[in-house]
């Protein structure tokens, strides 16, 4: 009963947060998802004159106002359902127990939900806004507000001035004067995509006038770069043997030491020398005698402050394959109800009046199943205009070819279900087709449902995967690992990023593949085909 209550209580607790962030311009983790997807997916929004009291921005985002409306209903149900009536069946509960003893897929569960609860945390836990700035004794939340502030409200001058502030180089310059006394930023300072990081660079050590490698030990070979006091390139070189590749053991006329002399008749022309003949004061004329390894992108992992390095665009990798588990997330809670709600009705539908109404349906989906759906997804990619072409479409097209293998197996449970007593025990108290459909069939579908429920989601992550690497999928807006295992099998020679793509799909493929195993034999006990 408590438990029941405080259930209750939290879920008109987070409406009641969602509201007001909406309402109050702010963005909080999770609970502000549903306005987000509003605003990236048109659809999902209407124009202001709607509704003036709710509109934010111009726009009426009444996909979000739903689902914080619908926790109410929900709640309702909580607090005045009998406490009776909310004890979990004795079948569900020897299911849940049978599928807690197949260890394998019980843990890939635990995992899986782990997950789920990193993607919920948002921006607080990746992201190029800091959580918080002290600035002039003030407090700034930038992470938590969909407004933007300028570099010029926290001290940056010049070109960051006008632009929105650049978190990172605040946290850098922190405590300065005229800088923001705290900048405290995410786990991953970097936001998914639209966040090209700077080139990482590492101090490489001078002896004696000749680089060496990070070890102290080993004289240098390969490209380095002397820097200006802001950070930019100023001369790009490649060194061989801790020396500017050109710098030969030679002389000019004079008895200069040469470096990248051009020869002519046995003699030097158009030479650039030493003036003393000494490496280290060639060395000297870069700011501060510094060479640095600067690491172009994609930069390899652990460098700069990438854990997994950047792809080719610039992108830190943990980032980005944190927000392509958020796009999965939020794919598979629009595509599963989807294509369950047209499969359920479709296949039910089948097996309960059979007939004619069978016979038509399964020749228009034999029909429809035949079409070629990469080709179709890419006719209507050319056909659709670019600021239609988003997450929405996406999942439309998805979702309009995933119901038709669950059709099939929902029309024969429902056959069989239908020749059962209690059906006939209904029809003869007088409950029509709807009644018995959703109050006695239904339920006893749910081992179907159940079961399919894993792999459903297994599906989803992979077309979206398939599409972006094929170029048909997501825009650059939207973080996709599909996407992101493209770029790296162009670039094998950077291999640290095809293999995270790669990763993150099998971990969570065969993860969900676990659950799903464990579910099916948990649901139907006469299938023992897994082992402890």
């Amino acid at each position: 009963m408590k438990k029941r209550i405080a259930i209750a209580l939290l879920l008109l607790l987070l409406a009641a947060l969602g509201c007001a962030a909406e309402l109050c311009d702010w963005l909080l983790p999770t609970i502000s998802w549903p306005f987000t997807v509003s605003r990236e997916m048109c659809m999902f929004s209407a124009p202001g004159e709607w509704c003036p009291p709710l509109a934010v921005d111009g726009r009426f985002h009444w996909f979000g106002w739903l689902c914080m409306f619908l926790t109410v209903p929900v709640a309702a149900y909580l607090f005045f359902r009998r406490a009776d009536n909310m004890r979990v069946a004795p079948l569900i509960a020897r299911r849940w127990a049978q599928f807690r003893s197949f260890k394998r897929g019980y843990y890939s569960l635990l995992v899986l939900i782990g997950l789920l609860l990193m993607a919920a945390m948002d921006q607080a836990l990746v992201g190029k806004r800091a959580l918080v700035v002290c600035h002039n004794d003030k407090v700034y939340l930038p992470a938590f507000s969909r407004s933007i502030y300028t570099g010029s409200e926290f001290g940056l001058t010049g070109n960051d001035a006008m632009a929105e502030a650049d978190y990172r180089k605040l946290k850098a310059e922190s405590g300065k004067p005229g800088m923001p006394s705290l900048v405290i930023m995410p786990l991953v300072p970097y936001d998914a995509t639209m966040d090209a990081a700077d080139f990482p660079r590492e101090l490489l050590p001078i002896k004696e006038g000749k680089v060496y490698e990070f070890d102290g030990k080993t004289l240098y070979n390969g490209q380095a770069s002397r820097m200006y006091p802001d950070g930019s390139v100023h001369l790009r070189l490649r060194y061989r043997k801790g020396v500017p590749d050109g710098l030969a053991q030679g002389w000019d006329q004079e008895g200069r030491e040469v470096y990248s002399a051009t020869y002519a008749a046995g003699k030097v022309v158009n030479s650039y020398y030493l003036e003393n003949g000494k490496v280290e004061d060639f060395l000297a004329r870069s700011p501060e005698n510094e060479v640095w390894r600067v690491y172009y992108h994609p930069a390899p992992p652990f460098t700069g402050g990438h854990i997994l390095g950047t792809n080719s665009q610039g992108a830190d990798i943990a980032a980005y394959l944190f927000g392509g588990l958020q796009v999965n997330i939020k794919a598979a809670l629009f595509y599963i109800p989807m294509i369950y709600v047209i499969g359920l009705t479709i296949g039910m539908m089948m097996g309960y009046f059979a007939g004619k109404v069978d016979l038509v349906t399964q020749r228009v989906i034999e029909v429809f199943s035949q079409l070629p759906f990469l080709f179709v997804v890419m006719i209507l990619s050319d056909f659709v205009p670019l600021e239609i072409r988003g997450m929405f479409f996406i999942l439309c097209l998805l979702s309009a070819f995933g119901w038709i293998h669950i059709t099939y197996l929902v029309r024969t449970a429902t056959m069989k279900e239908k020749s059962r007593d209690y059906v006939a025990a209904a029809r003869v108290m007088g409950a029509g087709p709807v009644h018995i459909l959703l109050r006695h069939i239904l339920p006893n579908l749910t081992g179907i449902v159940v079961t399919l429920l894993p792999f459903s989601f297994a599906a989803v992550v992979l077309s979206l995967a398939s599409l972006d690497y094929m170029g048909f999928g997501l825009p650059d807006t939207y973080a996709s690992w599909g996407r992101l295992l493209n770029d790296g099998l162009s670039k094998l020679s950077s291999p640290w990023v095809v293999a995270s793509a790669f990763g993150s799909l099998v971990v969570v493929l065969v993860l969900v593949t676990f659950v799903g195993e464990a579910v099916r034999e948990a649901v139907d006990p006469r299938r023992r085909t897994y082992y402890e």
